[in-house]
């Protein structure tokens, strides 16, 4: 039996072969063995001793919001969001100025909220092949409305033209 090991911080790779004879038409390679050494390390600050607290991320802070909301809540968001998404499409073939960035991150909170949504479908029950009914009809029942953003802008303009009617009567 030869072995050959390399190893590294971290990691031991060891090759193994069986014994080797000029009349075996069979490989005599048996496979790689991989081992990772973990040392568990807790960060310490040099002036108090303890352990330093743990920061939770953006991306699970955001779906702890997510999870709190109500079905209902999650539809009428990710119906604006994809107003949003439409807008930045005209915005973009219009060559007006925008974010590139908010492509990719309106469309990943569309992707958390829709997983959300699914991850309460399977607790109920619910199976692909209905939930995929289920999604059409609410697809169906979408009543089409102008996106935040442009009812924004929209009220802005009401209210600029009020101000104006107002001075010149």
């Amino acid at each position: 039996m030869l072995s050959l090991s390399i190893t590294s911080p971290g990691t031991a790779v060891t090759f193994l072969r069986g014994n080797v004879s000029a009349n075996s038409t069979s490989s005599s390679f048996h496979g790689v063995r991989i081992q990772h050494q973990v040392s568990a390390r807790v960060p310490i600050s040099s002036s108090s001793r303890k352990p330093l607290t743990v920061m939770m991320s953006k991306r699970e802070a955001e779906l702890k919001e997510i999870r709190a909301k109500t079905t209902e809540e999650l539809n009428e968001e990710v119906i604006d969001l994809k107003g949003e998404l439409f807008m930045l499409r005209l915005q973009k073939s219009a060559r007006n100025e925008f974010k590139s960035s908010e492509f990719r991150r309106m469309k990943k909170q569309v992707a958390r909220i829709l997983t959300v949504r699914r991850e309460r479908e399977i607790e109920e029950g619910i199976g692909k092949r209905l939930s995929r009914k289920l999604d059409r009809q609410w697809k169906k029942s979408i009543v089409v409305r102008p996106p935040p953003s442009l009812q924004k802008l929209q009220e802005e303009e009401a209210a600029e033209e009020a101000a104006e009617a107002a001075k010149s009567a």
